[in-house]
């Protein structure tokens, strides 16, 4: 009896994809046309639904909830709208996306219309006196043709930053040395003592300084105080900083430094700290920055002088901080108009600084800049 074995059926192979389903590729980055319009449409709609809430159905009223229910309707009337129109993956992606869009614009127009503010009620007591006068000789029946100007202030401002700074940046470089490079047994405990203070309450560390200094020590106020305080606040952050772009550092360049014989303080002189050279500057800019706004250490401990003083080390000496707080509670207009433009002052300066740590930090540890490159290039040539 003869077996015939019938071979198995070969699968059918899939249809080929004909022209009514093609692929589509997704966007990745941009808006199309239609979304926009969906998106405006959407506006529209939860204005209309928050006004009909507001106005018509609920008894409740008020600026603040109506923004409030507009902006939730807007969000989820554009994530349905999208999500009928496409799918889920891409609705939720565009609420995300209108999410993050509107609370940048609703940042962007706080700190716009903060900065519009004080320029509008300052800038017109900016002037040359503005920079070389002081209050010394300005009381409350002073006429127009008294000068008066900020020029105390801004020298107490300088000297009270610029000595913090020379207390705080070799410290906070010598702490980031210390816990990325050396990381030796108190490395832990340093670094919970670094974090603790970067937390720190800036009228606890006014009250630190006055509590030593003032009343311990009997030494008064003084704009040397103020540094100290200063100092205090600014440490935290030059060590954070510093330590952060110490690490961003590659290894590659340690090892082959020591590879070649050189000893571990000539590595980090020559090799680790001339490439993290733009990061260091990062630090200490901010740091500074950090500095120049601070208030209440100031108020406690600088004790304010409406005459020039150029020793901060002896007698009470004024700051643009002190100076704001003491002349915006003035009933005399003219006085209110010089605490604006001493806020226009310490507003340009604190803008400059962040500035020039967004230029300084724009290049990686080690990378070069156009001109270092530029000079590298001539001295090949020649």
């Amino acid at each position: 009896m003869t077996t015939v074995t019938v071979p198995p059926t070969p699968p059918a192979p899939p249809p080929p994809l004909g022209p009514e389903s093609p692929e589509r590729r997704v966007p990745l980055r941009g808006v199309p046309l239609e979304d926009v319009g969906v998106a405006i449409a959407s506006m529209l709609a939860g204005t209309s639904f928050a006004w009909l809430l507001y106005g018509r159905i609920l008894p409740v009223s008020g600026r603040q909830g109506f923004l409030i229910v507009a902006y939730a309707s807007f969000v989820a009337l554009y994530g349905i709208s999208t999500y009928l129109r496409s799918d889920g993956v891409r609705a939720r992606d565009r609420m995300a996306g209108t999410v993050v869009t509107t609370g940048m614009l609703a940042l962007l127009g706080t700190v716009f219309t903060v900065i519009t503010y004080i320029f509008q009620r300052g800038w017109s007591s900016i002037d040359l006196d503005f920079f070389t006068k002081t209050q010394e000789y300005f009381g409350a029946l002073s006429g127009p043709e008294v000068a008066v100007g900020a020029g105390h202030a801004i020298v107490g401002t300088l000297e009270q930053v610029a000595l913090a700074t020379v207390m705080t940046v070799p410290l906070g470089i010598a702490a980031a040395v210390y816990l990325n490079e050396v990381r030796g047994r108190l490395a832990g405990i340093v670094r919970i003592v670094v974090e603790a203070m970067s937390a720190l309450p800036s009228i606890v560390a006014g009250l630190f300084v006055y509590a030593v200094l003032i009343i311990e020590f009997r030494q008064g106020r003084s704009g040397f105080a103020a540094s100290l305080a200063l100092a205090v606040m600014m440490l935290p952050i030059v060590t954070r900083t510093a330590e952060v772009v110490l690490r961003l550092v590659p290894g590659g360049l340690r090892e082959a430094s020591l590879a070649l014989g050189a000893s571990e303080l000539r590595t980090l002189w020559h090799i680790v700290l001339p490439t993290a050279r733009s990061g260091m500057v990062t630090a200490v800019i901010l740091g500074v920055a950090r500095a120049v706004g601070e208030t209440s250490p100031v108020l406690l401990v600088a004790g304010g002088n409406s005459r020039m003083n150029w020793n901060p080390f002896h007698g009470e000496q004024e700051s643009l901080v002190f100076f704001i707080w003491r002349n915006v509670k003035s009933p005399s207009d003219r006085l209110n108009s010089l605490a604006f433009g001493g806020a226009v002052g310490l507003v340009s300066i604190v803008l400059t600084l962040f500035v020039l740590t967004r230029l300084v930090a724009g290049r990686a540890p080690g990378e070069l800049s156009r001109r270092q490159k530029r000079r590298i290039a001539r001295a090949s040539e020649r």
